[in-house]
């Protein structure tokens, strides 16, 4: 299983963050997580001790349900089936100190717990499809909220894009992007997320 998150999808995101917006002639931000950063059932989030700032990010998160390599953009749709929620974490002093180092980024993405993922909805029950909106809230205020459709590369590219260099097989999931600027949260915080009005993710934040 692979976790495949994609970043700077969004031109808001793009904007806010000072980072070149990328088109179709560049190849798009990407990297993977292991399986232990994989948040699932509604488990908390414990804020890391070496995250003293520890930010979010909202993904519309795609399944992949079978295998392939080097798809077509044409054929692409084939291969997932169903959608939701993820929220990636992130220790933002570690990843600075990564970028002015020209360091990866695994320390500050990629610890224990840092992808949380919501259930899973087919495709064939979300009303706009890959058109969707989705959100987070904490408590009862939206904090993040992003329409899939604006994404700057839409899912079927993403997936030609990325079978040119892994296999994808089913289980696999690609977050495909956040719709806004990154969030910094803190302990105490409720979390839920939303494929158009539809609760697929809750958890708190410790």
């Amino acid at each position: 299983m692979k976790i495949i998150v994609f970043e700077n999808n969004y031109k808001l995101h793009n904007i806010e963050e000072h980072s070149p917006l990328y088109n179709s002639s560049d190849s798009p931000i990407v990297y993977t997580l292991p399986d232990t950063a994989l948040l699932k059932d509604h488990r908390p989030f414990f804020i890391p001790d070496f995250a003293s700032e520890c930010s979010l990010r909202s993904h519309l998160v795609v399944r992949i349900c079978r295998l392939g390599r080097s798809i077509s953009a044409r054929f692409a749709h084939r291969y997932y089936d169903a959608v939701s929620v993820g929220v990636t974490f992130t220790a933002e002093n570690i990843l600075k100190d990564l970028r002015d180092k020209h360091l990866p980024w695994e320390l500050a993405k990629g610890f224990d717990g840092a992808a949380a993922l919501g259930s899973f909805i087919p495709l064939s029950d979300v009303t706009d499809g890959l058109d969707t909106e989705f959100s987070l809230r904490s408590g009862d205020n939206e904090i993040q909220k992003g329409c899939a459709a604006e994404m700057l590369r839409k899912v079927d590219e993403l997936i030609a894009d990325i079978s040119q260099y892994y296999t994808l097989k089913q289980g696999d999931f690609i977050f495909t992007g956040c719709p806004v600027v990154p969030m910094l949260v803190q302990p105490d915080q409720h979390i839920t997320g939303y494929v158009a009005d539809r609760q697929v993710l809750s958890f708190n934040i410790k």
